[in-house]
Parts: C-alpha cells; structure tokens; sequence
C-alpha cells in the first residue's frame, strides 16, 4: 500500500455489509450498553485479526490484566507524568463500555488489541490537571461554525423530535436490538449520521480532535501494513467519518509535528459508577451507570428485573413494597411507553411507574433509589499485578493486614483506640490525611467523647490513586512518607499555630522520627512570636496533643515542657493586648481567653503537679485582673468574671456585686450590654446559669427595664445575639421567671437571701438519694478494696458529688 493512500480508502462505503476489503470502523458512545453488545455481534460477525481502539497506546501491555480473575469494572486507565504525578488522566471503562467489550473479545479469541489514541505522554502535556477530553458526545451543541464543542446526540435527538439526547438514545440504540440480523447495521447509521454532522461542524469545535484523528489514521494504516484488511477499529462514532476521510501520511504527520511530551506511567486503577456519572474524562459522563449496567447485564426481560430490583431496595429501607406493586408498576410502565410511542420502557417510564406505585408520589424515596440504583455505588477492582507506585503497594499492603477495604459507599468508621487494629487504623487515616490522601474523614462520634475513640466518615474516591501517587515523592512507605511530609511542612509553615496543629497531626499519626524537627521549630516560633493572639491560638492544639499522646502511650514530656512556657508568656501578655480594643477585636479577644481557658484546664491531666497548679493559679489571677480592670472591653470582663465563678474562684454574691457595678445606672449601656454579652453569652451555657440563679437573672431584668428608650435602640441588637443562642426550653423557662418575678427582682439581692425555689441550705436526704447513682455511673465502687481504703474514698467521692449536686 502506498503511504499517500488513505488507510480507510478500501474499505466499502456506508450502506454496505463489511466484507474485509478494508479496516471495519466501529464507531461507538462511550459507556453505551447498546453499542457494547452491538461491538461484540460485529466482532462476532467480522472476526478481525486485530482490534484497535480508541485510547493511550502506552496502555497496550496493561491489556493482558483484563483477563485476570481479580479484574472487575468499573476500571480506569491512569496515565500520570512521572515528574509531576498530580498532572493526570483517566480513562475510565465499566462492563458495558463498549471498548472493555472489544477488549475482552480479544482476549478471548488470542486477537491483538491495541490502543491507537494520541500518546499519553502528549495528552498530559497539554495542560495541568486535565482529564482526557471528552469525545463530544454528552456536551452542548452550537451554532454551525461557533467555536463551542457540538454535541452529536442532542442534535441528531433535536432533529428526529426529541428534547431528551438519553431518551432518543434509548430508542434507537438500546431498544433495538442488534441489527435485526445485520452486526453492522447500526454502525452504517451512525456513520451515515455523522458524516453529516461532520460536513456542517467540522471539528465541532475542538482543533485536538484533528490531531487526534490524525495520529488515529497513521496507526490504522500501521496495522493494516501488519494485517492486511482484517482490522476493526472501535472508536467514538464522531470520529468514524474523520478516519475514512482520505489524507495523507505526510498532511497527518504535520499536525503531530511539534507536540508537547511529558514522562508518563501508566496503570489500572479502580473507578466507580458514581465517578462514571461525572461530566468530564473520557467519553464525559453518563446520568445512569447503574441502569447501564442493568440493561447490559439483564438476559431477558429487563424492566420486569429492574423494577424487581427497585422493590428490593424499598423494603431494605422499611417500606411496604409487594409483588403486587412490582406488577402494578411494570403494567403502569409498559402503558407510559406505548403513550409515548416508544418501543420499550425506559429509565423515564420506569422511574415514573416507582414514583406513582411504591413511592406513593413522593420524590424522597425516588432520590435513594435514583442514588443506590440508578446511579449505583459499585467500586471495582484492579489485580495485584497491575503497576504500581511503591507507595501504593505498601498502603494496599497496610489495608489488606487491618481489613480496610477501600469502598465507594460511604461509611461510618468507629475506633476503639484502646484495641491494637483500631490504633493501627486511626494512625493510617492520620498518616494518609498527612499526605492529602483524604479517604477518611473525622467525624463527631455518637458514642464517647473521650479520647479513646474517634469516628472515621470513609469513602474511596478514584482520584486518591492520584493523590496517592504524588505523595510518592515523599517516600517508598506510607510511615516513611507521612514522616518526610511533616518535617517538610513544619519548615514550610507560616505561623506558629500551623507548627502546634503540625505537631498534633504528628502525634495522631505517630511519627516519632518527625516530631523532634516539629519541636524544633515549635520552640524557636514559640520564642520568637510576640502576638499574644498567635500564641492563644497555638496553645490549645498544644495541649490537645498532650491527651492524644497520652492515650497513644506517645512520650510527650517536651511537649508540655512547650506548653507550659507558652501558657507563661500568654499570661504576662494577655491583659496589656486586651486594652483599647474595638467591638470585632475584643470579640475576637474573648475566643482567645475561652481557648487558653480550655486548654489550661486540659494541660492539667499532663503536666505534673507543681506545674499545673502554678499555671491554673496564675491563669485565675489573669483573669480576675481582666475582670477588673476597667480598660478591658466589657465583653472580655463578662467572661473573665463567668470563667472565675465557674471554676469556684469567685463566689455567687461576688458575681452578683460586680454585675450589679456593671448594670449601675453610671455605666454606658453599650458597655453593659457587652458585658452581659461575655458573662452569659458565646455558647457558654449562661442561659441556665440565669434559670438556676435568680439573683443574677434579677439583676439583668432590673438593668434592662431601666435602659432609656433612646439607647435601647443601640443595645438591642447586642442583647438579641446573646439571647437568641440559647435553646428553645432555656428562653421559655427565663420568659416564665420574668413573668411571675424572679426572686428579689431590681434590689441586686444579697449571697445569703433566700430565693423563691432555692433553700438557704443543702437537703442532706435529696442529696443522699442521689448519691448511689452518681457513685455508679462514674465507677467509682471498686470490687476490692479496704474498709479504711473504701471508707477514705467514699469520702472523697462524697464530697465531691455534694459539689456536683450543689
């Protein structure tokens, strides 16, 4: 054959049955159930003695896998630069794509397949981060000559009086059959169709496709040179009237002259119908892979097993579904369908018969099955042998040992950090989130808040196995990698709240080689930075680190030695960084002392004693000078004089008499207002400090009944912020007390008084009931213990639940 000659030249034009005299082109949709069966009764019919198709041609000796037993779509192709492995693309094929179909006929019948699509190492090149380009048939269509990518299905839809591409699809493709005895019927029309489209549009839009189709032509004449005529080609049927088009070698070459490359990998990887139903990669995105998936694998009878299949689902999730609903619903969709003049039901007619018979007319059950079935959550998999970053393997590796499997459903993990697997399975999902593998979550757990257990929200998504390869960079393992990631990011960090979370993440994932670099700079940002405000922000991811070390057996002694010199230079600093501070400010100010608050608090569990009690003894007597000093804004004084009372530094009377100097006719009521604001305001459970104190509820109603009309205006907001916070039944019981008065209303009652539901003194017999419960469910009965050592505990614990019941 000469190489100026089209290497589609010879082969019959459309209309005619293919006989060998030239390649036989398959033009196909991409993930088209129809077109997958269509593709083996041609094969079938044609026997080829090679099969090329659409894709990366440095794919072609990962085919051989598809044979493998451990090898389920849906799968992708994963192409990546080696340089750069986040630049990447997919190409992804489920069990009804018609290109997995040929595949596997190959394979079968000992066929060569190759892939005859531009080279991956240019398709990367091209942009950063792109996925394969789309072959246009699920985009929108344009004006003729519009630079917009045309969409063959809509148009081809549009012009035979559909508004619905999917449902014009469906009845001239998937309810069709495959040719009414003719394999290569349906081709001939569709080649026939878009021929003609290509006439109008031309390249639709998308100058790559020309140079794709060229490299296309030149690998098609390179296989018939090899085998003669007996080639099919299997392809995007847009492409089919460019590969017949007549060119020659040297015009195709030109186009290819100059191409960008990039060093590219490639591997199997698993995909999933709900990445399949994505608009974007190869062959864009389909609405209904899960129905694809039925149409395709059902051997008879299809809206009978679909509509099975519904119901299944439905009385999984508690709902009153018979067979008499199955029968009534296929009835009901055999009747849509001749309405419509459609061949067979479709997606539509079934999907109305569900909502009408089992749904009873409502949408909410018709969105899950539409999610589970329609789209579907099927995860598929990829064999060992397939390549694989090192990295990759060792997390396969790790995943098989504590029983990890991936899933595309998402899940609830729950961990009991106490047992070995699940420590092991906590430090993984820390270690992956440390190198941007995202598969898991954290997630507020329904069980303990302590530090023993954590919750995990697991899904698998296809592009972690991107995420995956470039955190190969960083190592060969994923401990080697999470460590080598963390001492990079805590050079790299801008501030020292970065470095404390950076040090917390260390300790979750337990990377003891990576947290002396993290101390390191810890100490010398610590040292360093003079904002009060940064360093309150750091602290409490400090101490938080301290517990989850703890309950990890992690040594953390320089961790608190950090920590405890933190919270010194936080305690000198604070009250002068809290003077002359705006509104936004001083609230800000405020998260800032309720975080160091916290925080203290928890560092007592770890610091030793002498430390701890010097640290909560000094942060008191910060906050009782913030609470007096009048140049501290008002909101920062509430919440000093609320943190002091709740920790038992500051009695009740106490409290009373610097809220009623606040309220004091002297004072702006701006500034009072902010002061009630950060006493029982911001979350911090005033509003039943106010139920269960009437003193200070009177207090507050006398202020408020005597602000004068013309600044009521001004507080009013202020006060609906810090009222509005508080739970339905809070402000319900506080509307009631103000309704009927609460006790000493308007006089700022004294600490002994007695109020109106409070008696002067403990109930020595209420408490004493009590008291059994509370020593219960705090575990504090011991099996064996002394009389003396039982007695001597008992009192302890006694005193301490009358404090509790007070």
């Amino acid at each position: 054959m000469s190489d100026t000659r089209d290497g589609a030249a010879a082969a019959e034009g459309p209309g005619s049955r293919w006989s060998g005299a030239g390649p036989l082109l398959l033009g196909v949709r991409h993930h088209g159930p129809g077109s997958a069966r269509a593709v083996r009764g041609a094969l079938d019919a044609g026997r080829p003695r090679v099969v090329l198709i659409e894709g990366p041609p440095e794919a072609d000796v990962l085919i051989p896998l598809a044979a493998d037993e451990d090898m389920r779509p849906p799968v992708a192709l994963l192409a990546h630069a080696v340089d750069e492995p986040g630049r990447s693309a997919f190409w992804p094929l489920a069990e009804f794509s018609p290109e997995w179909v040929a595949i596997r006929w190959a394979l079968e019948h000992d066929v060569p397949a190759r892939f005859i699509d531009l080279p991956a190492t240019h398709t990367l090149a091209w942009g950063k981060d792109m996925e394969t380009e789309p072959t246009g048939e699920e985009t929108d269509a344009p004006e003729p000559g519009a630079d917009v990518r045309v969409d063959p299905l809509g148009l081809l839809a549009e012009t035979a009086g559909y508004d619905d591409p999917e449902r014009w699809w469906e009845d001239v493709v998937e309810h069709r059959g495959g040719g009414e005895g003719d394999a290569f019927a349906p081709f001939v029309a569709l080649e026939e169709a878009m021929g003609a489209l290509r006439e109008t549009y031309g390249s639709g839009g998308h100058d790559r496709d020309l140079v794709r189709e060229a490299f296309m032509r030149l690998q098609v004449r390179a296989a018939q040179r090899e085998f003669g005529d007996a080639v099919a080609v299997v392809c995007g049927a847009w492409h089919v009237p460019a590969l017949r088009q007549r060119t020659t070698v040297g015009a195709d070459r030109a186009l290819l002259k100059g191409l960008p490359k990039v060093k590219a990998d490639m591997t199997w990887v698993p995909w999933t119908y709900r990445r399949l139903s994505r608009r974007s990669g190869y062959g864009a995105g389909i609405d209904s892979p899960g129905w694809y998936g039925h149409l395709f694998g059902a051997p008879d009878r299809p809206v009978e097993r679909w509509l099975t299949k519904v119901a299944g689902l439905l009385r999984d999730e508690d709902r009153i579904v018979s067979s008499a609903h199955v029968i009534e619903a296929v009835r009901l969709a055999e009747t849509l369908a001749v309405m419509r003049g459609r061949p067979l039901p479709g997606l539509s007619e079934t999907t109305d018969a569900v909502r009408a018979v089992m749904c009873e007319g409502s949408d909410v059950p018709l969105a899950l099955v539409h999610d589970r079935l329609v789209v579907g959550d099927v995860l598929g998999e990829v064999p060992r042998a397939a390549p694989a970053v090192p990295l990759q393997r060792d997390l396969d590796r790790i995943q098989r040992r504590l029983r990890l499997k991936p899933e595309a459903l998402e899940r609830e993990l729950e961990l009991d950090l106490r047992k070995d697997t699940d420590a092991e399975r906590s430090r993984l999902l820390h270690r992956l989130r440390l190198l941007g593998v995202g598969w898991g979550e954290p997630a507020a757990s329904r069980g303990s808040t302590g530090t023993f257990r954590e919750t995990w929200r697991l899904r698998w998504e296809p592009e972690l196995a991107v995420r995956v390869a470039e955190a190969g960079v960083w190592g060969t393992t994923v401990l080697g990698a999470a460590t080598a990631r963390a001492e990079a990011d805590a050079v790299a960090a801008q501030g020292l709240a970065d470095v404390t979370g950076l040090a917390e993440r260390c300790l979750l994932a337990e990377l003891p080689d990576a947290l002396p670099t993290v101390m390191r700079i810890l100490a010398d940002r610590a040292a360093l930075d003079t904002d009060v405000g940064h360093l309150a922000q750091a602290l409490p991811a400090l101490v938080r680190s301290l517990r989850y070390g703890d309950v990890r057996g992690t040594d953390t002694a320089a961790l608190t030695e950090v920590a405890a010199g933190l919270a010194e230079r936080i305690f000198v600093g604070l009250p002068p960084a809290c003077a002359a501070l705006d509104a936004d400010a001083a609230e800000e100010m405020r998260r800032h002392v309720d975080a160091v608050h916290g925080a203290v608090g928890l560092l007592g569990a770890d610091a030793p004693v002498a430390v701890h009690g010097g640290l909560r003894g000094r942060w008191h007597a910060v906050l009782r000078v913030l609470a007096g000093r009048d140049s501290v804004p008002g909101v920062v004084r509430g919440r000093g004089v609320r943190l002091l009372l709740d920790d038992g530094e500051l009695a009740q009377g106490e409290a009373a008499r610097l809220m009623g100097l606040v309220l004091s006719p002297g004072t702006p009521p701006a500034d009072a207002a902010a002061w009630i604001e950060g006493f029982v305001g911001g979350g911090s459970g005033g509003g039943l400090l106010l139920v269960h104190d009437e003193r200070l509820l009177g207090l507050v109603d006398a202020w408020l009944t005597g602000v004068p009309t013309e600044a009521f205006t001004d507080v009013l907001p202020l006060l609906r912020r810090t009222f509005s916070a508080y739970e339905p039944g809070v402000r319900r019981t506080l509307g009631e007390l103000v309704r009927r008065g609460p006790g000493q209303r308007g006089s700022g009652a004294s600490a002994g008084a007695a109020i109106p539901g409070f008696a002067p003194d403990l109930d020595s017999e209420r408490v004493d009931a009590v008291l059994p419960v509370l020593r219960l469910l705090l575990g504090l009965s011991g099996p064996e213990r002394s009389a003396a050592g039982a007695a001597a505990e008992e009192e302890d614990a006694d005193n301490d639940l009358v404090g509790v019941a007070r």
